[in-house]
């Protein structure tokens, strides 16, 4: 078999193919959102919702109902128990998230405990990218608007949000408002994650991409563009050494990005320490001779 044969062949498979565009949706929308998360500081938010939302998942499992809709259940549960904790007392946000997302989850796993037998435990936590289903296909595909559509629709204020709250408040921007639409807008796109990779790497989905595209450029418009290129191009690699190396295929991915993110970390690096030297050198340069100066008689 040549190689132009072995690339064809896999996009022959259907199972290969409705997995690559599920999990390149997830993952474009993953990394738009992921762009505001990584400016504003909310990357272990996404992190800890995406295990919260267990116990709405396990419900759904054991009512026979599509776990999507349970998995956004429980996160839109897992918001506003986080905002009213936050914003009663003298409860930080950091405390808030961690009490509620404990809780959350060890919920989850007690549900797991007492009906063992009825819950694809592996399934939940990691995922399975080639596993897709026609129905998970749609649920992706109608969820994936709505959390785009969520994010562009208040876009300006959200960027004017992320870099400074401060003035967004003072010009009258209700800064709670685009809170709780940016926490609606990361249980949505988690839901969508979901489905490909699982509760436990869906926090490299809306991380690592927007942290990448923040090494390659200053401009946030440009990371709304280089994120999701960068992490699709990641899921349509990863397909492809799952498919051929039958690695696990949502692990695969997350460790595509992480190590894109490290190559594109190192060079950065060494370009800011190669500035550092040119400037260095600039300055302990010599300057020019002063002219020198008539004394006036």
């Amino acid at each position: 078999m040549n190689f132009y044969e072995a690339f064809i062949e896999m996009w022959t498979q259907q199972f290969m193919l409705r997995g690559i565009i599920v999990t390149g949706v997830a993952a474009a929308v993953c990394a738009v959102l992921s762009c505001w998360l990584v400016l504003i500081g909310w990357s272990l938010l996404g992190d800890a919702l995406s295990h919260a939302i267990l116990p709405g998942i396990v419900v759904s499992y054991l009512l026979g109902t599509p776990f999507a809709i349970g998995a956004l259940v429980a996160a839109l549960l897992v918001v506003g128990l986080i905002g009213a904790v936050r914003g009663r007392g003298r409860v930080k946000e950091d405390t808030a998230i961690g009490v509620v997302f404990t809780t959350m989850f060890a919920s989850g796993l007690v549900l797991i405990s007492l009906f063992p037998s009825h819950i694809d435990l592996h399934h939940i936590l990691f995922g399975d990218m080639l596993g897709i289903t026609r129905a998970d296909m749609w649920q992706v595909l109608i969820l994936s608007p709505l959390a785009l559509v969520l994010l562009l629709y208040k876009k300006r204020d959200l960027v004017l949000y992320a870099f400074d709250k401060t003035h967004a408040h003072a010009i009258g921007i209700s800064t709670s408002w685009l809170a709780t639409l940016l926490l609606v807008a990361l249980s949505l796109t988690v839901v969508v994650a979901m489905q490909a990779v699982g509760a436990i790497l869906i926090v490299a989905l809306v991380i690592t991409p927007g942290a990448t595209a923040r090494l390659l450029t200053n401009r946030f418009n440009a990371m709304l563009w280089i994120a999701p290129l960068l992490s699709v191009s990641c899921v349509v690699l990863g397909a492809y050494i799952s498919y051929w190396f039958d690695t696990a295929s949502g692990a695969t991915v997350v460790l595509l990005e992480g190590v894109l993110f490290l190559i594109v970390w190192l060079v950065d690096l060494l370009r800011q320490q190669r500035l550092q030297r040119y400037h260095g050198a600039q300055s302990a340069a010599p300057g020019p001779d002063p002219e020198p100066q008539q004394v006036a008689s």
